[in-house]
């Protein structure tokens, strides 16, 4: 049981001498609107105060250096070694940063040597996108160091290219648009077809309530081949159903011709709750446009149960900490995330927050799980320069 920092807390050996800036890119969470990127869909993130921060400093060579506060060692490279259509890969979690300095060097945009000092107070393996955060934090400290003119939809595709094609990682659009895109007391509302966003006022305080990010702890396992299956499912519905993605059914009752597919029953259920999910995810848009954010609670408790009956990514300890959360007092709770494992999020009544949070650390034990960490948080802003203060 513990709580994590609400925001970039000074590390005494974050630093870097004669730095010539610091950046920070949020981590994310994903307030509605599950496994619906890839099928051309509408997602709700908005970004965390806990991220990354990188200082960094020119060189007058082509040499790239990367350090990190977690890590004794570091790794280097040179913009030389980064040509070509697609490199070897950087060993471990420096790839990140390298497939960054990579995707600039694909659009032919003059780069110089750095010198990269990184430091995160994300926790680890809590899916929070901690990923896609080193690489807006390097895409924000490049682009400004080098003076690159790139517009933040250009800087979070960049992001984007680094994960998907130097790294390897199938990632959607989301993590990246989060990181660099959102602005204070707003979640963004992402159409993944065309990429239009959205700024949706999420003024948590202003409607008395708070909302509490629980990290169940709990290891992601098969997820790659759980995400591989429910993805083909999804491509087998929307051919099945005449359409390029799953996206463009509105209407549930038109599920009802899967039925007649090998594995009909699970091709409507795995359909079923991305249509669901999207007609969500542009309910509770309106709903925060109006301003009426205790209100969207129902919503998030039909996605948790869409989530674990249709879509089954859900796991016991997710289970529980949302059902305890709303036991507990929360108006509504949901996992978010890819599924198996992971954070839940609940919207409570200000102040409850901690008090929910300790019944289902208390339930968890009771259960024989591992103690889970939480935070409560509010939308901050996206990948930005940090001033002086704030980062020495």
């Amino acid at each position: 049981m513990g709580t994590l920092p609400k925001g970039p807390s000074p590390v005494p050996t974050f630093d870097l001498p004669a730095a010539d800036g610091h950046w920070f890119a949020p981590g994310r969470v994903n307030l509605i609107g599950e496994h619906t990127d890839y099928n051309d869909g509408f997602v709700l993130p908005f970004a965390l105060p806990l991220g990354i921060r990188v200082a960094a400093r020119l060189r007058d060579d082509d040499r790239v250096t990367f350090a990190s506060t977690s890590e004794a060692d570091g790794a280097h490279l040179t913009l030389a070694d980064l040509g070509g259509p697609v490199p070897d890969t950087f060993p471990g979690w420096y790839a990140y940063p390298a497939g960054v300095l990579w995707a600039l060097r694909q659009q032919d945009l003059p780069l110089r040597g750095l010198d990269l000092v990184f430091d995160s107070n994300l926790p680890v393996g809590a899916g929070l996108s901690s990923s896609a955060a080193i690489c807006c934090a390097t895409v924000a400290a490049v682009a400004d160091l080098c003076e690159l003119d790139l517009a933040p939809m250009q800087r979070a595709q960049t992001a984007r290219q680094a994960e998907n094609d130097y790294v390897g990682a199938p990632t959607g659009f989301m993590d990246q648009a989060a990181s660099t895109l959102c602005t204070a007391g707003h979640a963004l509302l992402l159409d993944c077809r065309d990429l239009g966003t959205e700024q949706v006022p999420l003024d948590l305080p202003a409607a008395d309530l708070e909302l509490l990010v629980l990290d169940t702890r709990t290891p992601h396992s098969l997820v790659d081949s759980a995400y591989a299956e429910r993805r083909r499912s999804c491509e087998q519905a929307a051919a099945a159903l005449g359409v390029p993605a799953l996206r463009d059914i509105t209407d549930v009752t038109a599920l009802a011709a899967l039925t007649d597919q090998p594995d009909g029953d699970l091709l409507l259920r795995r359909a079923r709750h991305v249509v669901t999910e999207n007609a969500r995810v542009l309910a509770v848009a309106d709903l925060l446009r109006a301003g009426r954010v205790a209100e969207i609670a129902p919503a998030l408790d039909a996605s948790h149960a869409s989530m674990r009956d249709d879509f089954e990514i859900t796991v016991p300890t997710v289970d529980l900490a949302v059902e305890t959360a709303r036991s507990a007092g929360a108006l509504g709770a949901r996992m978010t995330g890819g599924g198996f494992g992971g954070c839940i999020i609940a919207l409570c009544p200000t102040g409850s927050a901690e008090p929910i949070a300790r019944q289902i650390a208390a339930a968890f034990a009771t259960n024989g799980f591992g103690a889970p960490e939480w935070f409560t948080a509010e939308p901050a802003a996206g990948a930005h320069r940090l001033d002086n203060d704030s980062a020495s």
